[in-house]
């Protein structure tokens, strides 16, 4: 609200499974009535049509579907019968090309089996599906960096010089800002950051335990967790620039 930036609140399945998908929307849409900001409420990885018409049918406003796994035709066919379910309701879609690393939701792909997106592959692949974002694999992965990730900025500029939708840049935490700049600045429009805000919000508990061995109230270590991810998601606003823009 501060800092009057459009917000995507994306939730994964798992998440889905732990939170509830009634809370989930319910939460989504109070935040987005008190804020009076624009609230996408996306989800993120959907792994088959099933999931995301469940998704659209709760409310969300932004479906994901991850077909990255499967060949690359048969990720154009089922890309285009999400896009055209969800379009006729009014939902946008992103698509994903090529495999992204690291762990996400307890699901781990190795770097070495990190496909880059091939550029001429990512624009067909919009152009067949008719996708509203598209997130391709360009070197980075979900997780925290052990080193530095190396980004193909090539990949990006070549596929978004040819398409109208904005490309996603999955595993967002840990990659330095110049970085996210260089990406931003080569046509990236959505990035996704959530391993960031976990460390932040347990490491600042883990804090507060160890200084207090009587805390027993949970609002005593999660009033200050929810503080310290609340930084995080406002230096990232900043830092994408999506600040002042609601």
């Amino acid at each position: 609200m501060e800092l009057k930036s459009p917000f995507i609140y994306g939730v994964s399945e798992g998440a889905l499974k732990y939170m509830g998908i009634e809370f989930t929307v319910a939460m989504a849409e109070a935040a987005a009535k008190k804020s009076g900001l624009p609230i996408a409420l996306h989800l993120d990885h959907g792994s088959s049509f099933d999931v995301a018409m469940k998704c659209i049918r709760a409310g969300f406003s932004s479906v994901m579907f991850d077909g990255s796994h499967h060949p690359y035709e048969e990720n154009i066919r089922l890309t285009k019968e999400i896009v055209k379910a969800a379009h006729a309701m009014g939902v946008s879609v992103e698509g994903e090309l090529g495999t992204i690393g690291g762990v996400e939701d307890d699901i781990s792909v190795e770097e070495e089996n990190a496909n880059l997106a091939k550029p001429e592959e990512a624009i067909r692949f919009y152009e067949e599906t008719g996708v509203d974002a598209l997130a391709i694999a360009v070197g980075t992965a979900h997780g925290m960096y052990a080193g530095e990730p190396n980004i193909h900025y090539d990949i990006i500029e070549k596929v978004a010089a040819a398409i109208p939708a904005p490309i996603v840049l999955h595993g967002g935490s840990g990659v330095p800002d110049e970085m996210i700049k260089k990406s931003i600045q080569a046509g990236v429009g959505k990035i996704n950051v959530n391993t960031e805000n976990q460390v932040a919000m347990t490491e600042t508990i883990r804090e507060v335990l160890a200084k207090d061995a009587k805390v027993y109230d949970p609002r005593k270590y999660l009033t200050p967790a929810r503080k310290a991810m609340i930084e995080v998601v406002k230096s990232k606003i900043l830092l994408f620039g999506s600040n002042n823009q609601a």
